[in-house]
């Protein structure tokens, strides 16, 4: 039983689902997020995400981890919102 559990969560794991878990708040994971973000497209959600990663990056250097993060979260969350109005053509 142990090991039909433990390949099945091996499986869901490896496959490609829809969810996205949002990456933990770190210096690092911060840094992935802002390289991350030079690859969006241009548009609002690019905009908002650099205002959240900005507000992060202030927050980070007051020593305040908990507005860091909360901006943190935020940012990802726009960054995985989908645009509104799709493509501009």
């Amino acid at each position: 039983m142990s090991k039909f559990l433990a390949s099945a969560s091996l499986l869901l794991l490896l496959s490609g689902t829809s969810y996205a878990a949002p990456m933990k708040c770190s210096s690092e994971n911060m840094a992935k997020t802002t390289a991350m973000m030079q690859t969006m497209q241009d548009g609002p959600n690019k905009m908002a995400m650099g205002k959240h990663m900005g507000m992060a990056n202030s927050e980070m250097s007051k020593g305040n981890m908990r507005g860091a993060c909360k901006h943190y979260m935020s940012a990802q969350q726009v960054g995985m919102a989908k645009p509104a109005g799709g493509s501009a053509m």
